[in-house]
């Protein structure tokens, strides 16, 4: 039965993603006059990514804290990823942002496409010129008052436990002098495997965002990024 489902629904998903975009080519051909940052174009696609996780019969999700995300100004938001269903819930923090992410969902059609289009920054793993161009233009986006949303464990945990955080979002938010807003994602990693795309079971997602680290009160980049690990690993636990 979750074989059928899991069919229909990434079905629905193949056959109307083309319908969303045609809709945010319009948005952003309306806005782009007066709209720099691609706010609305951001939050339609917000909309258009939420809808999939509220069709989903087996997924259930709650956004704690939102209100404490800035609608203006830079800052960086750092969360922890567990699923590929991480993406589609962050989208539900319904504030603008500019997502990190690695280039191959930039290569995926009609996603990648509005990817593209909203300004979102691609990112090679591994690759140390991918890395640089990935902060300088994270710094541009800041300078411009854009926050940026990046998966500072670099990649999807296999286990469910919290890895070990990389340096560069932390750095970007001590260089700008920027807030830090750590986000838990809780409760993706039962919606899928790491490889595959089968719904697993019943799923109750939330997305809970903490209050922000101000990076002046911390030594350097390693105790930033320390307390952001630890903030998030003690809101997963409870």
């Amino acid at each position: 039965m979750l074989r059928v489902l899991s069919y229909l629904y990434w079905a629905v998903i193949v056959l109307t993603c083309p319908v969303f975009f045609l809709g945010a080519l319009l948005v952003w051909a309306v806005t782009a006059p007066f709209d720099r940052r691609k706010v609305a174009l951001h939050l339609y696609s917000s909309a258009w990514a939420v809808f999939y996780v509220r069709l989903n019969p087996l997924w259930r999700l709650r956004t704690t804290g939102r209100e404490l995300l800035p609608w203006r100004g830079a800052a960086v938001l750092v969360a922890n990823h567990a699923s590929l269903v991480d993406i589609l819930v962050l989208f539900d923090l319904f504030r603008p942002y500019k997502w990190v992410s690695k280039v191959e969902i930039f290569k995926v059609p009609v996603i990648g496409w509005n990817m593209r289009l909203n300004g979102y920054v691609p990112l090679v793993r591994g690759r140390g010129d991918s890395v640089r161009r990935m902060m300088a233009r994270c710094g541009e986006l800041l300078g411009q008052g854009s926050p940026v949303l990046l998966f500072p464990e670099g990649t999807r945990t296999d286990d469910g436990r919290l890895r070990a955080f990389k340096d560069g979002a932390f750095e970007l938010a001590v260089r700008h002098q920027v807030p830090v807003f750590p986000i838990a994602v809780h409760g993706t990693g039962r919606a899928l495997p790491k490889h595959g795309l089968v719904l697993r079971e019943q799923v109750d997602a939330r997305v809970e965002v903490l209050p922000p680290l101000d990076p002046a009160d911390y030594p350097d980049v390693p105790s930033l990024r320390d307390a952001a690990r630890n903030r998030i690993a003690e809101a997963l636990r409870v």
